[in-house]
């Protein structure tokens, strides 16, 4: 019985480490094409708060924020906020900036 205790926290520690590299690659993909849109730089993407909690559909899950930072002249940088909801994405927040 210890043996399958053992197994449940183990593949529940490695399920939640892979949901929350594939909401980090969805943020840096949003990131993207963010700075796409915009025609700017992308210099990094950070995640800033991370909850289990209960998704807008009802069902749990994780909401995500995550600051992303980008330049469009190349001297000054901005800060960007993503806000994920899984790997979908829920919100964006960009600064007013040089273009």
């Amino acid at each position: 019985m210890a043996s399958l205790w053992t197994f449940i926290i183990i593949g529940s520690v490695i399920y939640l480490f892979w949901l929350n590299r594939k909401v980090a690659e969805a943020a840096n993909q949003h990131a993207a094409r963010q700075a796409d849109q915009l025609q700017v730089q992308l210099m990094s993407v950070a995640c800033v708060k991370r909850r289990f909690g209960l998704l807008t559909n009802g069902k749990p899950g994780i909401k995500s924020e995550f600051m992303f930072e980008f330049s469009s002249d190349g001297d000054s940088v901005y800060q960007g906020v993503l806000c994920l909801e899984n790997e979908m994405l829920k919100s964006v927040v960009i600064p007013p900036h040089k273009i």
